[in-house]
C-alpha cells in the first residue's frame, strides 16, 4: 500500500511536512526522536479513522526543512501551534509518543484551550527520568556523532536530535502543576523512562491518569493493541 501523501505548509522558520487523513474531530500525531510521521500510518488509516488526523514531521525530522543550531521543545511546540493556526484548527486532541509526548506536555502548558485532551506515551520532562543504561548509550552515540562531524560527515541533524535527549525539556514543575487540560500518560512495562519519574510527572499534573502497558517496550508501546485501545477509549 502506498504511503499517505505528504503535504507542506510554510511556517516561521520551517517548511513543515505532514500527512492529513480522514474526517471528524482534529487529532494531532507527534512522533518520537529520530522518527517521522510515517510511524502513525496505521493510526491514520485504521485505529483513529474517525478523526481528521494530522501526522507531523517535527522540526529536524522527516521531510520538514529548517535551519537549526539547536532543537528545543519550546520551538517544536511553537511550530505545532503555528501549524494549527495556519490550518484553522481551533481545537485538537493530541497523541504524542516519546519526545512527542514531551511536546504534548508543552502544548498543554502553552495553549490549553486549543488542546483540551492529550495522550502522552512515555514522556520525560527531565533527563534524569531516562534509565541509566539508556542515557549511557545516548551519550556514547552522541560522542560518536561528534567524531564523525569533525571528520566531515553530514551528521548535524543526528547530533541535534541526540542533544535534545540529553537536556531537560524546559518546563518547570510549577508549570506542570498549572496544567489544567486532560492528560493520559501511558508507559511500557520495559520502558526507557523510569517508572518513578512517570509517577512523579502524573502526580504533578492535576487529574492526570497514568497507565502501564504490559508486554511491551519503549520502542513498541505505540503499536501495542492495549495502548491503542486505551487511547481510543480516552479520546472517545
Amino acid at each position: 500500500m502506498p504511503h499517505l501523501p505528504t503535504e507542506f505548509v510554510d511556517l516561521p522558520g520551517i517548511r513543515l511536512a505532514y500527512c492529513q487523513h480522514g474526517s471528524g474531530p482534529d487529532l494531532l500525531l507527534l512522533h518520537g526522536n529520530s522518527e517521522s510521521k510515517r510511524i502513525f500510518e496505521s493510526y491514520q488509516r485504521e485505529h483513529f479513522n474517525g478523526f481528521r488526523t494530522h501526522a507531523l514531521d517535527t522540526r529536524g525530522h522527516g521531510e520538514s526543512r529548517s535551519k537549526d543550531e539547536r532543537l528545543t521543545f519550546d520551538q517544536i511546540s511553537d511550530d505545532v501551534i503555528a501549524y494549527c493556526q495556519a490550518k484553522g484548527i481551533e481545537q485538537a486532541f493530541v497523541i504524542g509518543y516519546s519526545d512527542g509526548g514531551n511536546t504534548a506536555l508543552m502544548l498543554a502548558h502553552k495553549d490549553p484551550a486549543r488542546f483540551p485532551r492529550l495522550a502522552a506515551i512515555s514522556p520525560n520532562y527531565l533527563v534524569s527520568g531516562t534509565t541509566d543504561g539508556t542515557l549511557r548509550e545516548i551519550r556514547r552515540i552522541y560522542r560518536l556523532m561528534s567524531l564523525l562531524k569533525r571528520a566531515g560527515l553530514p551528521v548535524q541533524k543526528h547530533l541535534l536530535r541526540f542533544d535534545l535527549m540529553l537536556r531537560d525539556m524546559g518546563i518547570s514543575e510549577a508549570a506542570l502543576q498549572g496544567i489544567r487540560t486532560d492528560l493520559l500518560i501511558l508507559y511500557a512495562e520495559h520502558d526507557m523512562i523510569k517508572e518513578d519519574h512517570l509517577q512523579r510527572l502524573a502526580g504533578l499534573v492535576p487529574g492526570a491518569r497514568l497507565q502501564k502497558i504490559m508486554g511491551c517496550t519503549h520502542m513498541t508501546i505505540y503499536r501495542h493493541p492495549e495502548a491503542i485501545q486505551a487511547m481510543r477509549d480516552y479520546l472517545g
